[in-house]
């Protein structure tokens, strides 16, 4: 698939009224005696279509709009929002982030990040790729990868649908220091989800493709063969007995292990003192090969930007080197909780990279030798506070490095500080659908409940 690019774009004149706005934002609440203000406004639209069954089931256009105002009278702070970008709307907006500032408590921790955190230099890192998609041509690629799926293998029985979307987001942020920072991306994904069996054999698998340019995607009938092996693969599961096994995740599924450790190294979580990873920083929490790296600038990357969402400048940094926490995740007032710096991570993480020491999959399976194999995960049975984990699970179970049959039903189980420290194997089978970059993730050992 060779989708076109936009001819025509729009972004400028739709960021430069969003600039507009925000320095009218920023003088009405100098005006009103704000002592400081900052200002996130954006501007997205997308087409969303769905099918099922070759016939189409919804189509949407949508068109969002937000602007979001915070304002400081000392310590004190107040918020507000709107959709509007009247002035009448704006002003209306200011006035009431600054009656409720008025009226709430004073907190020291409260302001702006410090002024000379402000990122100096706004770059773009090729993430704006719009799309000349229509709502018929839109609609044409889900029935193709439908149709893909549903003729790759007769045991695929049902569809539970395709869908097909793109998007873009432009976006201003602004503050009283002087900051103001644009940018703007694009995303586009296709995905499916089949059904295999019938009764009370049935098995339900999906796959998706998503990218910042249609470019990247993978072509429709791609999506529809990979679901459809997927979810004929998933027939037939057979149960195991209850037990402690090595376990090897997918890459998707692997990526949750980051975030699990990403909540709990967030200042939020740090200073209500809510996390299992309290005072670690400095401390070995997975082995000694391990290392995640932060990388904001990266081209085309999936969270790539110049600035976080206070305006401090992002940098390339180590948040784990050679299995040690080297640092939390923090913005500036979680960082004032903490008496320590903002690390430029107010709205979240920009690109991490998981280091690698094996190969692929194929390659991870054989060395395990039996264990399972985790494609699909259930709940949120990980607890950021304890430590303690329990998911529902399905996979495939592996013998002798092969795998020898599906399996589902299951429940892993373990504790997340012991679960860091036996990683066994990450591979290089990236996922490049997130901004977490990693591959197969092996635990050398996990309670596994299936059978008694």
């Amino acid at each position: 698939m060779s989708p076109a690019i936009a001819a025509t774009d729009d972004s400028a004149p739709r960021l430069a009224r969003l600039s507009e706005a925000a320095r009218e934002v920023l003088r009405l609440a100098a005006a009103r005696g704000a002592s400081q203000a900052d200002v996130l406004l954006n501007d997205d639209t997308g087409l969303s279509v769905n099918v099922r069954m070759g016939e189409v089931e919804t189509v949407e256009r949508t068109r969002d709009r937000g602007v979001a105002v915070t304002v400081y009278f000392g310590n004190r702070k107040g918020n507000a929002s709107t959709a509007d970008l009247q002035p009448g709307s704006l002003e209306a907006t200011v006035e009431q982030a600054c009656a409720i500032a008025r009226h709430t408590e004073p907190d020291p921790c409260n302001g702006l990040a410090d002024a000379d955190r402000m990122a100096t230099e706004v770059r773009e890192f090729d993430g704006w790729h719009p799309w000349t998609l229509d709502a018929d041509g839109a609609i044409a690629l889900a029935l193709e990868a439908e149709a893909a799926g549903r003729e790759a293998d007769a045991r695929i029985a049902n569809s539970d649908g395709a869908s097909v979307h793109t998007g873009d987001s432009v976006s201003v942020y602004a503050n009283s220091h002087g900051f103001l920072g644009a940018e703007r991306g694009t995303s586009h994904s296709i995905s499916l989800s089949l059904i295999a069996g019938r009764g009370d054999r049935m098995q339900r698998d999906y796959w998706y493709t998503s990218a910042l340019s249609p470019d990247d995607l993978e072509s429709p009938v791609q999506v529809g063969r990979k679901a459809a092996e997927r979810t004929v693969a998933r027939l037939g599961p057979r149960p195991i007995r209850t037990g402690e096994y090595p376990v090897l995740f997918v890459p998707e599924m692997a990526r949750s292990f980051v975030g699990h450790l990403l909540g709990a190294v967030s200042g939020g979580a740090l200073y209500r003192k809510a996390s299992f990873l309290l005072d670690h920083a400095g401390k070995r929490i997975f082995p000694d090969w391990l290392g995640i790296e932060e990388r904001p600038h990266l081209p085309r990357g999936l969270r790539s930007t110049s600035f976080d969402h206070e305006g401090v400048a992002t940098v390339d940094s180590d948040l784990v080197r050679d299995g040690v926490l080297v640092r939390y995740l923090l913005s500036s007032y979680s960082a004032r909780k903490l008496g320590l710096q903002s690390t430029g991570n107010a709205g979240g993480v920009h690109n991490l990279r998981v280091g690698a020491n094996a190969r692929d999959l194929d390659e991870m399976v054989r060395g395990m030798g039996t264990g399972l194999l985790v494609t699909e995960m259930m709940g949120q049975g990980a607890n950021t506070v304890t430590g303690d984990y329990s998911r529902g699970a399905s996979g495939f179970w592996v013998e002798d490095g092969r795998i020898v049959h599906p399996v589902d039903e299951l429940t892993i189980a373990g504790r997340l500080p012991e679960m860091f420290q036996s990683i066994e194997a990450i591979g290089a089978d990236v996922d490049p659908r997130s901004h977490i970059a990693m591959g197969s993730l092996l635990i050398g050992r996990m309670m596994v409940a299936g059978e008694a």
